[in-house]
């Protein structure tokens, strides 16, 4: 980015963030998490819980609306406080893809009512159709070994829009290191996230974006993604090697 930090204003904005309403694996609410970044100093945040295809907390014994309904609200309660203490709050969501995460920016609670079948079709035609609603796809963790629940390592260059390269979630630095290698060798731009999903992540572990750019919205968002107008931020404290 052009300038200081003495002459110009940086905004901080996590961008892979989960909640206790929506995600089986967090501990923290929405309106926990909203607070907790406020206290931060973060000027906002972007709630991606796992989506229905994940490690989701939304039953299956519902209809499509009432499942969506409630895929929201970790969202609408981090939303709520945040307009409470002054910190934006935006959608997202993590989308899964047999050993893939991808970050989805830029559909919102309208595209999930009106597609009812995207657990249905492939990732391909997902990619397609978020793409063609004007959002974008940022790989997540691209080279996180879990054996638990990763088995393998996929890459998707020709679908995605931006790689995360710092992802606070990883247990190696080697991870991080590698996801930047990739997006060094395909030119992508370079994002970074806590992905965070409990009050307990130790401040110096922390990450996300850092911008000149005040964003105000999701598609503010998206446009400093494809416009490379942003860096991952790096925290203090790092993942073993």
């Amino acid at each position: 980015m052009n300038g200081s930090t003495a002459e110009k204003k940086i905004f901080r904005y996590e961008t892979h963030l989960h909640t206790a309403e929506c995600s089986a694996c967090a501990s923290a609410s929405g309106a926990e998490q909203a607070r907790r970044y406020k206290e931060l100093g973060y000027d906002g945040i972007i709630v991606t819980d796992h989506f229905f295809n994940g490690n989701t907390a939304i039953t299956h014994f519902n209809s499509w609306e009432e499942r969506v309904e409630k895929y929201m609200k970790g969202y609408e309660n981090a939303k709520a406080e945040g307009e409470k203490l002054g910190l934006k709050v935006f959608f997202g969501l993590e989308y899964s893809y047999f050993g893939a995460d991808l970050l989805v920016y830029g559909i919102g609670k309208e595209f999930l009512l009106e597609n009812d079948n995207i657990c249905d079709i492939s990732f391909y035609q997902f990619a397609d159709r978020v793409h063609k609603a004007g959002g974008i796809l940022v790989h997540a963790h691209p080279f996180r070994e879990a054996d638990w629940y990763i088995h393998e390592i996929k890459l998707l260059p020709k679908w995605i829009d931006g790689v995360e390269v710092y992802n606070s979630g990883n247990s190696k630095e080697a991870f991080n290191d590698r996801a930047k290698w990739y997006a060094e060798q395909f030119g992508f731009v370079q994002t970074g996230g806590t992905d965070n999903h409990h009050l307990w992540v130790p401040a110096d572990r922390i990450s996300g974006i850092q911008t000149e750019k005040e964003i105000n919205s999701i598609e503010d968002y998206i446009d400093i993604v494809r416009n490379g107008e942003l860096e991952p931020i790096i925290p203090a404290a790092k993942a073993e090697e």
